[in-house]
């Protein structure tokens, strides 16, 4: 047998269906070369987009639409080698995927909103985002669901709809560090100049504090049996602000306790009547 009845082999046939051994051997070529080309293409596109100052987060989206043409092109061209008509595969299967579609709705939607995330950029690979009651890092942006790491070292699927619908805070998208605050009450008669020098001193001394903008306390309000106070502080430090928060916390407990500044709390007054002198007021 020569190399052109080598080629012609068939190693399988159905009707329109024809794999031969060099179908195979193109199939498989092509599956290498497509890797390859992905591969360089990748390379390519870090080294032009970081002359370009872009993000990696934006990089990775690029690619992941082109890799996604590049595998369907690959696969209706695998149907052509074989001897299948895509036209005639399109056209008998349209009904179908109508039916199909209509059950599938929120699957388009999230593969629709995927598309829309990879051109735009709003959400990239690194961001951190808060999504409804929930923060995390987004590790990958796919077609369908992306990849948050929340504080708790937990992978979640979140469905791409939910980050182009629902109201999506993206801190690493801010230029300047955010706002924070915390709240604290002291007792009435308290030195409230004191409280405020002791506020600002806790939060300057705070290493993950932001030196860019410079704290301020708040007098917010006569409180019920309160002075209610908020000091307010930049940081960079977004994903684990918690801590910091709780940091600054314990520190403003040791402050006041050293400057004896007391922390107060809800008291009520309780008036019991006995039952003598509820008949006594009820005999006049």
């Amino acid at each position: 047998m020569n190399l052109p009845e080598i080629v012609e082999y068939s190693i399988f046939k159905y009707h329109a269906f024809n794999l031969t051994i060099g179908a195979l051997g193109v199939i498989i070529l092509s599956f290498i070369g497509v890797k390859i080309c992905l591969r360089i293409l990748l390379q390519s596109l870090r080294r032009y987009f970081r002359r370009k100052n872009m993000e990696e987060g934006r990089i990775i989206g690029f690619y992941q639409i082109i890799k996604y043409v590049a595998w369907v092109a690959y696969f209706l061209a695998c149907i052509r080698i074989v001897g299948l008509d895509v036209t005639w595969l399109i056209a008998s299967s349209a009904a179908l995927m109508v039916g199909i579609g209509l059950g599938l709705q929120s699957v388009f939607n999230n593969f629709i909103s995927g598309v829309i995330l990879l051109f735009e950029g709003t959400v990239d690979p690194g961001d951190i985002i808060t999504v409804g009651d929930m923060i995390g890092v987004v590790k990958k942006v796919g077609l369908r669901t992306s990849q948050i790491k929340t504080r708790n070292n937990i992978t979640i699927l979140v469905p791409n709809s939910k980050l182009t619908d629902d109201n999506v805070t993206n801190w690493s998208h801010m230029k300047d560090p955010p706002r924070f605050h915390v709240s604290v009450g002291v007792a009435y008669g308290s030195d409230t100049k004191l409280v405020k020098e002791i506020l600002l001193e806790v939060v300057n001394s705070h290493p993950k504090v932001s030196r860019k903008y410079k704290p301020f306390v708040r007098f917010t309000k006569f409180g019920d049996s309160s002075l209610d106070f908020e000091v307010y502080f930049w940081s960079d430090e977004v994903f684990l602000i918690e801590d910091v928060l709780s940091d600054i916390r314990f520190e403003i407990d040791e402050a006041f306790r050293s400057n004896e500044v007391t922390i107060p709390f809800p008291q009520r007054d309780l008036h019991i009547k006995t039952a003598l002198n509820v008949n006594q007021s009820t005999s006049k």
